[in-house]
């Protein structure tokens, strides 16, 4: 993998972009296939690793693992790992994770107009 030259013109741009824009923001922290399917199952509730993917069996498990991971970082989903043998660890939302629960709602609910042909 070839590294990210952070001082180049298209870095600038999208960190501008990152500052100046919510949408790229959001976009930035849930973009992608499979975020908006994560937090939309931990909306539900805590999950342990195995029922979300369970409830998203399309997804590989290198990719479950890598959007926890960065749903993590970005502040979204918090990791709980409780000592005991075999690990126990769940998955949940936190308050900004939780605050992305309206959008999620507001795009299925906007999905299911536009299959209706609402927007016809």
């Amino acid at each position: 993998m070839t590294a990210i030259k952070e001082s180049s013109t298209i870095q600038e741009n999208k960190q501008y972009a990152l500052d100046k824009c919510p949408v790229t923001f959001v976009m930035d922290k849930l973009g992608g296939y499979w975020k908006p399917i994560i937090v939309y199952h931990l909306g539900e509730g805590d999950k342990r690793y195995s029922e979300l993917k369970r409830a998203i069996p399309a997804i590989t498990e290198k990719m479950l693992i890598q959007h926890l991971k960065q749903l993590e970082a970005d502040g979204l989903v918090i990791r709980e790992a409780k000592p005991v043998v075999p690990p126990f660890v769940t998955y949940r939302l936190s308050n900004a994770g939780k605050g992305l629960m309206p959008v999620i709602e507001a795009m299925a609910a906007w999905t299911f107009k536009v299959k209706d042909g609402v927007f016809d």
